[in-house]
C-alpha cells in the first residue's frame, strides 16, 4: 500500500515570507514547488499579514498539503521584529488551522541540524543540501524560499519521531497547550 503525503514549509516574514512544498510517497521526497512573497513593497503592516493569510490558504486549497512545518521565531534583541515575526506566523498558523490542517513547529537550529548535521550551519549551507537532496537545478536568489522548503524537509525528516517542537491538530489542540495564552 502506498503511503502518499504532502508537506508545506513556511518561513514566516514581513518582508519575504519564503515557502516550499514536498510530496513523500512512501519515504521517499520528491520536490514539488520552492517560492517566496515579497512583502517589502507593502507600507501597512496589517495589510502583509491579510496577504501572507491569503497566499497561504491559496497554496492550502492549490496543493492540499497534508502537513504544516514552519519555522519557529528565533529570539532577537528588537522586540518591535520579534513582534512582527510573530504575528506573520500566527497569521500562517491561522491560515493551516482553519483549514484543519496540523501544524509543527520547528526552531530554526532544529531545521538545520536535519539538513546539514548542524545547528549552525549557514543559509547556504542548507540551500546546497536542499539542492543535492532534492536535485534542485538551481538555486533562488533569496533564500528565504529554501527556508521554507528546510522547514518541510525537516519535518519529512522527524516523522515518527518525538518532536521537540509543538504540533496542533486544530484550535481546540492549540489552546490546550498554550492555556496560559488564553484569556480568561
Amino acid at each position: 500500500m502506498t503511503q502518499e503525503r504532502i508537506i508545506l514549509g513556511i518561513d514566516p516574514g514581513t518582508t519575504i515570507m519564503g515557502f516550499g512544498l514536498i510530496k513523500v510517497i512512501n519515504k521517499k521526497m520528491e520536490f514539488l514547488q520552492l517560492n517566496e512573497l515579497q512583502l517589502s513593497k507593502y507600507d501597512n503592516h496589517y495589510q502583509k499579514l491579510r496577504i501572507i493569510f491569503e497566499r497561504t490558504i491559496e497554496l492550502i486549497e492549490t496543493h492540499c498539503p497534508d502537513e504544516i512545518a514552519i519555522e519557529a521565531p528565533f529570539f532577537g534583541k528588537n522586540v518591535q521584529s520579534m513582534l512582527k515575526l510573530g504575528r506573520a506566523q500566527g497569521v500562517a498558523m491561522a491560515a493551516g488551522l482553519s483549514r484543519g490542517i496540523p501544524i509543527t513547529e520547528y526552531e530554526p537550529k532544529k531545521i538545520k541540524m536535519a539538513i546539514t548535521g548542524n545547528g549552525n550551519a549557514s543559509k547556504e549551507q542548507v540551500a546546497k543540501m536542499l539542492q543535492q537532496l532534492l536535485g534542485l537545478k538551481e538555486l533562488p536568489k533569496n533564500l528565504d524560499s529554501t527556508d521554507g522548503l528546510a522547514a518541510a524537509v525537516c519535518h519529512h525528516f522527524n516523522s515518527g519521531k518525538v518532536i521537540a517542537g509543538k504540533s496542533y491538530s486544530g484550535w481546540d489542540a492549540f489552546v490546550k497547550q498554550n492555556e496560559d495564552r488564553v484569556k480568561k
